[in-house]
Order: structure tokens, then sequence, then C-alpha cells
């Protein structure tokens, strides 16, 4: 690499750009004095094997071109300017810097303290400067060939109404898959593979939501305790998919493997959605290490107190980057742009997000990057997701989201739980969360396809150790149990943890499908979280984050076939059913031409519940009648959508209850069509007449079908 020329170049785009002659380097440094670019030939390279200086310099950013560099190049930037971390600014040269723009990152930190901008030890903390290289240490930024053959593809646009959200993890999910090839299991060619799809397909969900594929850190204090960030919130590559989930061995092929597993998951009519963390990076606060950002411009990248040598901290991480600034929403907004546009992504859930909209101290959500993903039109119409709560002060903002955006709705999983718990809790919420929470969404013009409906997440119990644990066991994480959220609405049924007690075990088999039961004949848009369906343990473990092991794999050998089998059921009679998923709120109301109310709620007497009814917590058990004939709505060619009318009866009570069906003006005969004090779900089974009883056995729902 001798004899290199830097030519001019461009200051847009940002990041490395080949165009089939040489690339194109461009890099915001509002504050630096001087950039280097350094090339390396491999990654066991200790130094650069060629320094350039980018002297050309457009509005804050530092950019030239190399002709003769091919994909796979390996480079990373030295940034010059003061260090003084008192007033925000903490230059360093001697830390090579990721590329905050790189499209694909050659491997993982080897942590050592040249990684840090300061002397660790030293008497001055942060303050001293350090000069030892950490370029041995630091994964390199790599030029890629952004080529690729989509053959077609399109995105599939399924409305948020015919919705059904899978969330997983990419090496979780295949890792110890006995039908998956071995040497691309835990990988995104393992989640490609025809085992995969097959499985998803006859499940029935609909796109998958995939927890942290963006170039992440594992911890320094994990690393030292053997363990891992698994979860892999903890982003330092925005733009670059993340190269432990590449079975590829070439520089920069996990681009490729991304884009082939996107394919095939669309080939198969599943769209992609992924869990992105733009609320902060893996640099942590003053006392963290220096890998891109911070040493980049931090004073342009991060929120920064009024003592600028500390971070502002809205996620628990140490800092929190700064949605404000100009420069931070162009990556925010070019990071998003790409994985749609290059990437072929559906859409996006947004990690913490009220942290991206908090303007000084308070969340806006009119904040200018809600506006900015408002106007653009590529990102806004994408599925945006937002998990509406942060850790600071004013941060729990469920319901508070602009009209274009879909919430995980944290109220309901509460409500839900605590009602088949047996939990104080009233019937007018379990309601409201049945019926997609119009007491939170129904404002600002949003369908109830705003509520994201879920039982767990990957954060808590499983399904399974919802009703097997009353209490946390995180003790492999090595933190004596300190960590993960207490109040998890759980219960046991008698005994903590595993049981071969039969009466135990069949109160929560019967729990796992009435949870089930419950989202998905909710309004809403239903989430659910890999290994549910067959009963997945974390061994009562609900703050998984650091188990990169048997707690968080899926275990198909132990899979409850009995329970998939049963959710496979239920999701393909949502499907059926438009009814169980309208777009439009239900009014209360009778419908014309026909004279019944849209719904209609019944107490086990057969006669519709009063006012009183809805705020007493002692009360467990109702039925809710369903008018299929009117939906308000229409279909994609305007004809108007109808559907059969169902009677539901909750009993969450511990013994059963015997309803009387309503008048017969709601339907002289019925079919029931499931009972979750069964294990399947028929549209064959028995008959039964508006003068009969209907006996729900305790802790059941059975639902009805009216016979035309």
């Amino acid at each position: 690499m001798n004899n290199i020329n830097v030519y001019p170049g461009r200051p847009y785009p940002l990041g490395s750009t080949w165009d089939g002659k040489g690339v194109n380097f461009a890099i915001f440094a509002d504050h630096a004095t001087a950039v280097e670019l350094c090339f390396f030939n491999k990654e066991s390279d200790r130094k650069e094997v060629v320094k350039l200086s980018l002297i050309e310099r457009t509005h804050h950013v530092w950019h030239g071109y190399v002709p003769g560099i091919q994909p796979g190049q390996l480079y990373g930037y030295r940034i010059y300017g003061p260090f003084k971390p008192e007033e925000g600014c903490r230059f360093n040269p001697n830390k090579l810097l990721i590329d905050p723009y790189a499209k694909a990152i050659s491997g993982v930190i080897d942590w050592h303290d040249a990684l840090f901008g300061y002397e660790l030890g030293s008497p001055e903390m942060d303050l001293g400067f350090s000069e030892e290289d950490s370029a041995p240490f630091i994964p390199k930024a790599v030029v890629i060939d952004p080529s690729f053959n989509w053959e077609e593809e399109l995105p599939l646009d399924i409305p948020y109404h015919q919705s059904i959200i899978y969330e997983t993890h990419v090496k979780g999910f295949t890792m110890v898959h006995p039908d998956i090839p071995q040497e691309i299991r835990g990988t995104y060619s393992g989640l490609a593979h025809e085992v995969t799809l097959n499985y998803l397909k006859s499940l029935g969900i609909t796109a998958i939501e995939l927890m942290p594929v963006h170039q992440f850190v594992n911890d320094r204090h994990l690393v030292e305790k053997g363990l891992s960030n698994y979860w892999g919130y903890n982003t330092i590559g925005f733009f670059a998919p993340d190269i432990r989930y590449s079975s590829g061995n070439e520089r920069g092929s996990q681009v490729n493997e991304f884009k082939e597993m996107v394919k095939a998951m669309h080939k198969a009519g599943i769209e992609v959605i992924l869990d992105v963390v733009y609320n902060h990076t893996a640099e942590g606060n003053h006392l963290g290490p220096t890998l891109s950002f911070k040493g980049v411009d931090n004073a342009s990248y991060y929120r920064l107190t009024e003592d600028r040598r500390y971070y502002m901290d809205y996620t628990g991480t140490g800092n929190t980057l700064n949605a404000n600034l100009p420069n931070v929403l162009r990556l925010f907004m070019d990071s998003l742009r790409y994985w749609i546009i290059e990437m072929h992504v559906d859409g996006f859930r947004f990690d913490l997000a009220p942290a991206l909209a908090r303007e000084l101290h308070d969340v806006n959500k009119l904040s200018a990057f809600f506006d900015i993903i408002h106007q653009d039109p590529v990102i806004s119409q994408v599925k945006l997701i937002a998990e509406p709560w942060d850790v600071g002060e004013g941060g729990y903002q469920v319901g508070n989201f602009p009209p274009e955006w879909a919430e995980w709705n944290g109220k309901y999983r509460d409500c839900i739980r605590d009602y088949w718990r047996g939990a104080d809790s009233m019937l007018g919420e379990f309601a409201q969360r049945f019926t997609g929470s119009p007491d939170l969404y129904q404002g600002d013009y949003r369908s109830p396809m705003a509520s994201i409906n879920f039982i767990t997440a990957h954060d808590g119990f499983t399904l399974h150790d919802l009703v097997t644990y009353n209490y946390k066991h995180n003790h492999a994480n090595g933190e004596d149990n300190m960590d993960g959220e207490n109040h998890n609405c759980s219960y046991n049924y008698g005994i903590e943890g595993e049981t071969e007690d039969t009466g135990i075990n069949e109160i929560r088999r019967r729990q796992k499908r009435n949870l089930l039961t419950t989202l998905f004949l909710s309004q809403g848009v239903p989430m659910l979280v890999a290994g549910d369906e067959f009963g997945r343990t974390q061994q009562g473990n609900n703050n998984a984050y650091c188990q990169d092991n048997e707690i968080s794999w899926l275990d198909w050998i132990n899979a409850d076939t009995e329970l998939f089998t049963f959710t496979q059921a239920l999701i393909a009679l949502r499907k059926r059913h438009p009814i169980f998923c309208r777009r439009r709120w239900f009014q209360g109301v009778p419908i014309k031409g026909i004279g019944l109310e849209d719904i209609a709620w019944f107490l086990p007497e057969g006669i519709e519940m009063e006012e009183h009814n809805w705020n007493e917590d002692f009360a467990k058990s109702l039925a809710i009648y369903l008018n299929g004939n009117d939906l308000r709505s229409t279909d994609a060619q305007g004809r108007k959508i109808s559907d059969e009318n169902f009677y539901i009866m909750f009993n969450a009570h511990d013994g059963f209850i015997d309803y009387q069906l309503p008048k017969e003006r709601y339907g002289k005969e019925w079919i029931k069509v499931l009972d979750t004090s069964i294990s399947t779900v028929s549209e064959t089974y028995s008959r039964h007449f508006t003068s009969e009883t209907v006996r729900v056995e305790g802790r059941s729902i059975v639902l009805l079908k009216q016979l035309h």
C-alpha cells in the first residue's frame, strides 16, 4: 500500500463508500483539529500500515477519496483535538476509533486498559491523558461492496391488524436446534434455513422482531466474570450487522448474510422488525472506554450535564445520545434509512424510546426526532414501535406517542397477568385492555393497532416461568440476585419452581392456555416471545441479559408439543376471524339494521353488566358478546368486512361457574369453539341453546360461536 494518494472526495455520504474504483471516506468531527485515516492489512496488525491525513473539511465533515481501495479493506480513525474532559472534549489520537458509519466491523473488542482515553488507576481518574495505543485491541471498520441480488423481492407491507409479532434472538433461536446444520446454528443463515422458515410459517406468525443485531460490545465486567451481553443492548455500530451472528469468514460477509436472511423471510411471507438502541452507546459514562463517538467528538454526540465532564443518563447505561443535535439526528435517520433501503427491513422497535424525545429534561412527544420521522418518506412508511419508557423522571409514556407509532403496552401485560393470578384488579381495566386500550390510544386518531399486546417479553419471566415462580432466581448473573424486576405479577400455585405435583402442573398448563388465549383474542397487535408457544423456561431467571447459554437458548428437545399445537390453533383462529383484530374501535352502540351493539358485557347470570360491576375488585368472571355483522371497515378492495358472532366467558375463579347464555336476540344457538380447561381448539364441539347454562371450569375460558 505504498504511494497512496488522497483526493478531496465528498462530504456525503458519511462513512466509507466504494464506487468500483476507490473509496470515499467522510466523518463528522465538529471540534476536531485534525483527522487521520488508518489502514490495516489484517485484523492482527498491531499498528496501521498506512496513515493518511484528511485535510478537506466541509461543514464539520472531514473527507477524502482514496483510489484503488477495495471492499474488505480494514480501517479506523485517529482524531486530534483538545483533551479537556471538564469541558466535554475527550480527543486522544492514541485511540484508534471505529467509524460511526461503519457498514461492517471486523471483530469484537479485546478488553485492555489501552481502550480507555485516560490512564486507569490514575489519581486524576478520567482527567489523566492515556498515551497507550488502542489499535491492537479494537476491531476495525470494513469497506463493503453494497451490491446484492434481491431477485425482485418487494416489501410485504402487512397491515398491523393482520400482524402477529414474534420476538426472538438470532443466536438463541437456532443455537441448539437439532435439525439446523451445526455450522450455521446461532447465525443469520440459521434463521434463514428451511427448517426455521417452515416452523415459523406453521406457527402462523407474520413478523419476527429480532433483538439487537447492530454491532454491540460485551461489557468488560461481564467478560471478566465469564459472561457476555447476550441481549445486545450495547451498540457501537448503528449500520453494521453484528459479526458474531455471521457464519462466514470473509471480511464484511455478515452484510450479505443478513440480506439473505431478510430475503428468505420475505419469500416465506414473514416481515423482519429490528429492536434498535439509538438512546445510548457502549462507551458508558465518564469512566467508560473510548471506542468511537467519545473520541470522534464527545460533545457533539452525547447529552452532557452542566458540568460537562459528566453524562446525562436516562438509560441506566451511563450515557444518552443527544437527539437534539442535528448530526445525531442525521446519524439516526441515515441508519434507519440504510436498514430499510439497503437491508430491506420492515420496521423497528425503539428501545427506551422516551430517551430519544427528551428536550433538556422533559419528554416531548413533538420533539425533533418524531417530527423528522413523520416527514421522512421512507422511515414513516415502515412499522414504528416504541418501548414507551426510560429510567428518567417522567419516563413512563405509555399512550403518549404520536399517531403513526405503535407501543409496547406494559399496562396490558400487568393487567392480564393480575387478572389470571387472582390479584385485586378491576374488571373495568380488564375490559379496556381486552378491547385495545381505548383509554390510552383512542385519542389523536389512533386505532386499536397502536397497542402491542404482550404477556411476556425478553426481559422478565417466560410464560412458563410466570406460572412457576413467585420470585426471581437470577443467581447465575453474578449479582447476588439483586438485578431484575421484583414485581413480576407471577404466581407459582403452591410450590416454587418445577414440581411433580400433578394438580399444580395441570393448573400451570391451564393458566398458560388462558394467558395465550386472552392475548390472541384481544384487540390490538399480539406479540409472542419465542419459545412461549412450547413452554420454554429460563429456570426462574427474569433478567437473562448475560446468559449466552442454555438458560436463554431455545430448548427444542424438551418442547411442549401440546402447548405448541394449542398456540398454533389459537393463531389460526385469530387470522380466520377479523372480529378479533378490528381496525376500528368498538362503539358499544347498536349497529344500523341489526339492533344489537357491536360489543356487550354480561355477568355469569346472563344479564348485562351495570356500572358498579366494573369497579368490584373481587369480581373475576364476566362474558363478552362480540357482534361480527359490521366491523365498520372495508378490505383492500373496498368490500365491507363482517364476521360471525362470538360469546366469550372468562372465569378466573378457582372453581367452576355455570354461565347462563344471554337472551335469544343475541343468538339462539351456539357452538363451542374453544375451552382452555382442555388443550384443543375446534369448531366441532357441542352445541348450546339460549335457555341453557354452560359450565366454565375454574381458571378457564370458553369461546362460543353463534350458529346462523
